[in-house]
């Protein structure tokens, strides 16, 4: 099958890229003619294991195009994926401009009958204003269908979450349109029927509700390691007494200092602002995003009450700045938090991340973040070690190693993922909910 997807960002080009690997003729199309070059040249704009392999195989089987010119890719493509960014405005709400941008560009360059599909993540209702759009802008005769496919893919696992998906949801108002999506995603799902079709509203929702559940899972943990600090308990203990329970489980049970990325925290306020244009005053939404804010700032109150709030007489070696492990996006991160917070106060930052250091540097500027390359020249000089984001080699720790680097032999775990064994060698070790 030929189709197009417009935009390189994150779920475009791992999309792109999965369906040209399954032998479809697939052109990925950008305004950005920089990234558009570099991609040609198999220069890939994000991390992501083994991204950069499959796009360089496919373009070499001449699967996978990048191109700039919409109306080439459209030429030769009846299924048109959207895929541009829906970034968060200044006031909580969703900006559509984007992909409101988009279709009006579609419909002005389409020249057959098309299928139109809305992968990026939007508020209810946006499938229709695009069908709108399409329709009064459309220069040609032409049928255009639309669909809504939202994504569900992981940072760091994407190209497994879109080769072998849990499943497909496909939101559509007619059968011919379903019977499309489903005959290309049919390789995916060869071994197992994992479609689920619904209305084109139903789909929108399931996205941010998706989203909107393991964020509140994420925050509702957080909450009891707060209290297990104030009582005694140790949520570590919790964790697994709760997680045995079939009904709850292991996933997304992991209290620590908040969470970040591109997604959680936009489609929670998203979903918040959605529900008040309807007037209705979503709760659990609002307490879930005001517990995930203050939680960033759990690891610098404990700093704080170790050191004082002056510390200008001091330097912080920090372990891990992307959002989770296997990814460089530093979005909304609780490194952003966490180093702005203690720069203010004065402290020096000694930084290391395996992937995240030229992402991370967007965001925060400051002539008082020293970044090196590896984990241990992080601790030379540093009074402490902040470990942020839990990459697989900061697991294991060379207890010899922290001992002769750091001034003082004091850890603060963000990501609760060292044995308070360590204490027995003289370490002072903070952790959340322990």
């Amino acid at each position: 099958m030929n189709l197009t997807v417009i935009g390189t960002g994150y779920v475009g080009l791992v999309t792109g890229t999965c369906f040209s690997e399954m032998g479809n003729k697939v052109y990925c199309v950008d305004v950005d003619e920089n990234k558009i070059n570099n991609l040609k040249n198999g220069i890939i704009p994000i991390y992501e294991p083994h991204l950069a392999t499959m796009v360089i195989d496919n373009q070499i089987k001449n699967n996978l195009f990048f191109t700039t010119d919409l109306r080439e890719a459209l030429n030769d493509s009846n299924i048109i994926f959207i895929a541009v960014g829906t970034p968060q405005s200044e006031d909580g709400t969703v900006n559509l401009d984007f992909v409101f941008t988009v279709a009006k560009q579609i419909a002005e360059n389409i020249s057959r009958d098309s299928l139109v599909v809305i992968k990026s993540t939007v508020p209810v209702g946006t499938g229709f204003k695009i069908k709108k759009i399409l329709d009064e802008n459309k220069i040609n005769n032409v049928n255009v269908s639309i669909a809504s496919n939202p994504e569900f893919l992981k940072e760091g696992v994407a190209i497994e979450d879109c080769m072998r998906p849990d499943r497909v949801v496909i939101g559509t108002e007619d059968t011919k349109s379903a019977e499309i999506l489903k005959e290309l995603y049919g390789p995916f799902v060869s071994n197992h029927d994992r479609f689920i079709f619904m209305d084109i509203k139903s789909a929108e929702m399931t996205k941010y509700a998706a989203n909107a559940m393991l964020a509140t899972k994420i925050s509702f943990m957080n909450e009891i390691a707060n209290i297990c600090e104030k009582t005694g308990a140790n949520v570590q203990n919790v964790r697994l007494g709760i997680g045995s329970d079939k009904r709850i489980g292991y996933k997304f049970i992991y209290a620590g200092c908040g969470y970040g990325g591109s997604c959680f925290p936009k489609d929670v306020k998203g979903l918040i602002n959605t529900s008040l244009e309807y007037d209705y005053t979503p709760r659990i939404l609002s307490m879930v995003d005001e517990v995930n804010e203050s939680q960033k700032m759990i690891i610098v109150e404990k700093i704080i009450n170790k050191f004082g709030s002056n510390l200008s007489h001091l330097t912080f070696g920090v372990w891990g700045l992307a959002f989770k492990p296997q990814t460089d996006d530093v979005r909304c991160a609780p490194s952003i938090t966490i180093i702005s917070e203690l720069l203010k106060k004065g402290a020096k930052i000694k930084a290391y991340d395996p992937k995240a250091i030229r992402t991370f540097k967007y965001e925060v500027d400051s002539e008082n973040i020293e970044y090196v390359n590896s984990k241990y020249d992080v601790l030379d000089g540093a009074d402490a070690l902040i470990l942020i984001t839990e990459w697989k080699e900061f697991r294991s720790l060379d207890l010899d190693e922290l001992s002769k680097r750091l001034k003082q032999k004091v850890i603060f775990d963000g990501r609760n993922i060292y044995s308070k064994r360590i204490e027995d060698e003289g370490f002072e070790l903070y952790q959340i909910g322990c």
